[in-house]
């Protein structure tokens, strides 16, 4: 690597780290007055808010990381061109083109760095922030699905009326298991109830009617200890739940969902292509963030950074409702509704770096 890159990298990186620190600490600051309300009606100590906040930042941190790589590549471009210095960095006969190398190198350091942690590190910190806000910062959680149908086996179907999540109770409950396309057998109960003793689920007022043979069998009982392969985190609040798993995780998770037949799969399903996706925006940021910035402007570098400020903003607010259409399946392929952000401006970037003087 030659001087001239590691300078440009140098800087790079310094100023991303800068920006990134203002701009957790900002967001840290708003988040703080916002909730402070529930922290005093909580009466949580310091240790638990420092605790939540230890948890919170490095999760911001990565969230806002196509904002900050812009500004970063932004501020340090605009700057050099301000004193001249990308004048002469292309007169000593560099191209355009190669000066963007450590530009890029940077930006892929980021962009791996960003993969990393939210394919492995930071789903364990998230579960520490999703757990705080879920206990004190969102109201209480009320399960209120009606006619719940799960496929909790090969062959195995339940099927439950509505579940009260305060008891852990299920009521008009059934489990069915089909054979060769044949009802095996048919297990109802009035009520389903867990027993955290024991781990296991209680059958209330329960009949089971087993076919064999074109013969049926049929018994009753007021109570009966089952196994069943689901449990009362399975009917429990999923706020942000995707955001606490690991990709590998992830990927069971989304295995788990299809095979019981659940139509909440998109919303994990996106936040696993989200995952590979993200670290791209850093990359094609800091293309169009040197492109844009690399002329020297009558407004200095303070118009840049506000431009800069201004696009990266649009970035996210165009990733957020893209996702919100594909959670919704508005847009029924939930690839292409990730990526449409990242296409917009990768074709944004061709163009400006067509216009750009060599």
């Amino acid at each position: 690597m030659k001087i001239l890159d590691r300078y440009i990298l140098a800087k790079f990186l310094s100023a991303f780290f800068f920006v990134v620190a203002i701009l957790v600490t900002i967001v840290c600051v708003i988040d703080l007055t916002e909730k402070n309300d529930e922290f005093i009606k909580h009466n949580l100590g310091l240790e638990q808010i420092l605790g939540y906040y230890m948890a919170f930042i490095p999760y911001i941190a990565n969230f806002i990381t196509p904002i900050t790589v812009f500004i970063a590549t932004v501020f340090v471009t605009s700057k050099m061109a301000g004193h001249t210095e990308i004048i002469a960095i292309l007169s000593s006969g560099v191209s355009f083109r190669r000066m963007m190398v450590p530009y890029l190198v940077g930006a892929s350091i980021i962009a791996a760095l960003s993969f990393a942690l939210t394919a492995y590190v930071l789903p364990d910190a998230n579960k520490k922030r999703v757990e705080f806000e879920i206990a004190y910062i969102k109201k209480p959680f009320r399960n209120t699905d009606r006619n719940i149908h799960m496929k909790i086996g090969p062959e195995t179907y339940a099927y439950l009326e509505s579940y009260n999540n305060e008891s852990d109770v299920g009521y008009r409950f059934t489990l069915e298991t089909i054979k060769d396309n044949q009802l095996a057998e048919k297990l109802t109960a009035r009520r389903l109830e867990w027993n955290q003793d024991s781990s296991k689920w209680i059958l209330k007022e329960w009949q089971r009617r087993e076919i064999d043979d074109m013969k049926e069998h049929y018994t009753q009982g007021l109570t009966l200890d089952t196994a069943l392969t689901i449990t009362p985190k399975d009917f429990g609040s999923s706020y942000h739940l995707q955001e606490t798993f690991t990709l590998p995780e992830l990927n069971a998770y989304i295995a788990e969902l299809r095979n019981r037949g659940a139509d909440n799969v998109a919303v994990y399903q996106i936040e696993k292509y989200v995952r590979f996706m993200s670290p791209f925006a850093a990359i094609i940021l800091t293309f169009i963030g040197v492109i844009m910035s690399s002329r020297k402007s009558r407004g200095g570098s303070g118009l840049m950074i506000a431009i800069g400020f201004l696009l990266a903003f649009v970035y996210i607010l165009l990733f957020v409702f893209a996702k919100s259409l594909a959670e919704a399946k508005t847009i029924q392929n939930p690839v292409i509704a990730v990526w449409a952000p990242n296409i917009l401006f990768i074709i944004i970037g061709l163009v400006l770096y067509r216009k750009v003087p060599r």
